[in-house]
Formats: structure tokens, C-alpha cells, sequence
């Protein structure tokens, strides 16, 4: 039996995460594409990794629970890493409430009751969540602590209401926040943490795509009018997750941290 490391969402961002944190681990990959599961899988297991694959739509409370019996069977979740998400220019506003808002608000529920004593969790958020006004204290208090099952029923999170895919989007960011910081407070009865990071633009295969598609020239323009000037790294992310993972960042939990290169900076105060 080892500890184990759960990742959900079979990635770049994932993966560099886990391979900085879960050798000498079990590293259980779940994706409701078993084949994206599989290559990663595949990729760690050929750089000395132990890994073992597995099939989860995190849209599913059954789903998840199955997910956490079967990676018990290798030992107690030590860690989780939550890289499991759609994009709003690949999904309706249906499916982003379903996987990002409500599946990750139940991910960090349910793993939160079988995580190891002094276990640790990171999900990966995004900069969308920075780019909307305020929404005020008590639509952020309904984000934070409305009982899971009741979270689509909220009405400011009614499809009727939501402009577009972006807007869906930029909603369940922000109620990853909020998710984060209330479930810090369970966490924390034994000793565990759980933060998110909220990534700007990354250079990923899907990134790519989207560079040389019919928005490139608003990737160029982002780029240019940013502090950074570039998109950022998987393994750039992977570095802020490898601290707050390891006992370095044992004095931050319920926290976020925006690794956008600036663009979030540039686009309230500056050219963007």
C-alpha cells in the first residue's frame, strides 16, 4: 500500500503537477476520456511513475465516489490534483455549471471526507474567474457554502440568465474560489489543505489550436499588452503547485493564486 495521488483531468497542467509531487506515490489518472488517460498515463509510467488510469466524469457524484473506492484500494488519498474542466469555446453553458461549477465543488467535498491526515489539495481554477466586477457578499456566500446538490438551483446560476459560455465560465471559476476557501475549513479538522491556482493563458495542444484559429490575433494582442508578453507553462504552474503541496506551503491553505503573466493587471489597469 502507498500513499496515493489522485489526479483528475489528464493534461499538461496535471501532469507536470504530478510528476513533481507523486514519485514513490501511486498516482491514480482519472478522465472521462480513458485514452487522454491512458497517454498520459502512458507518458509518467515511461518516465518511472506509477500510475494507473481510470474512467470519471467529475459532472457525477456516483462517478467521483467510485473513483476515490478504487484508488483506495492502493492506499490512503495523500493528495489530490483537480486539472479536470471544459472551455467555454468548446462547451455549452449547460456543461460548464454540470463540470466546472458542481463537479468541482463535489470532487473537493468527497475527497475531502477520506483525505489522509495532514493530505493536501490543489485545483486548478482560471484568471476568467478575476474578470467579472464584484458579485457582492451574499451571492458570494451562496458560492461558498450552498449544500452541493443545491448549487444549480441558485437562480443568478439559471442558464436563462447567463449571457454565453463565457460568462458560465467566469461564474464557476469564481465558485472554485469560494469552494476552496470553505472547504479549507473541513480540511483543515484534519490537518489537510486544499488551495487553487487560477492559470492565464497556458501553452497547451488545445492552447495551440486556439492560437492559430480564428482568434489568434486576440492571443497575439493579449500577449503583446501584458506584462509577461508571452503565454505562460504547464511546468510554470507546477511550480507554484509543488510549493503549496510540500511542507514549504504548509501555512497556506484556502488560498488562490493568479499565475496570468500580469493580464489580468493589464486588463483593469493597463492596455488590454
Amino acid at each position: 500500500m502507498k500513499d496515493v495521488v489522485l489526479l483528475t483531468g489528464a493534461g499538461q497542467i496535471g501532469m507536470a503537477i504530478a510528476r513533481r509531487v507523486g514519485y514513490g506515490k501511486k498516482i491514480v489518472i482519472a478522465d472521462k476520456n480513458i485514452e487522454n488517460a491512458k497517454l498520459i498515463g502512458e507518458t509518467m509510467r515511461n518516465a518511472g511513475f506509477d500510475v494507473e488510469v481510470w474512467t470519471t466524469d467529475i459532472a457525477s457524484r456516483k462517478s467521483i465516489q467510485k473513483l476515490i473506492v478504487h484508488a483506495q484500494t492502493y492506499g490512503e488519498i495523500t493528495m489530490l490534483i483537480n486539472a479536470a474542466g471544459v472551455s467555454p469555446s468548446q462547451a455549452s453553458i449547460e456543461t460548464i455549471l454540470n463540470v466546472d461549477l458542481y463537479g468541482t465543488a463535489v470532487l473537493l467535498e468527497e475527497v475531502g471526507k477520506v483525505i489522509k491526515k495532514n493530505g493536501v489539495g490543489v485545483t486548478i481554477s482560471s484568471q476568467s474567474g478575476y474578470r467579472m466586477p464584484a458579485l457582492g457578499e451574499a451571492i458570494d456566500q451562496k458560492l461558498a457554502l450552498t449544500p452541493t446538490e443545491e448549487l444549480l438551483d441558485l437562480d443568478f446560476l439559471q442558464p436563462a440568465v447567463i449571457s454565453d459560455s463565457l460568462h458560465a465560465y467566469q461564474l464557476a471559476k469564481r465558485c472554485n474560489v469560494k469552494r476552496v476557501m470553505a472547504e479549507a475549513i473541513k480540511w483543515g479538522a484534519k490537518n489537510a489543505r486544499i488551495n487553487s491556482i487560477s492559470p492565464g493563458i497556458i501553452v497547451t495542444p488545445l492552447a495551440i489550436d486556439e492560437f492559430n484559429g480564428e482568434r489568434g490575433e486576440f492571443y497575439k494582442n493579449m500577449f503583446a499588452k501584458s506584462p509577461a508578453k508571452r503565454p505562460g507553462t504547464a511546468d510554470e504552474v507546477a511550480n507554484m503547485a509543488e510549493l503549496l503541496m510540500s511542507e514549504r506551503g504548509s501555512f497556506i491553505t484556502g488560498a488562490d493564486f493568479l499565475i496570468d503573466g500580469g493580464a489580468t493587471a493589464a486588463y483593469f489597469y493597463g492596455a488590454l
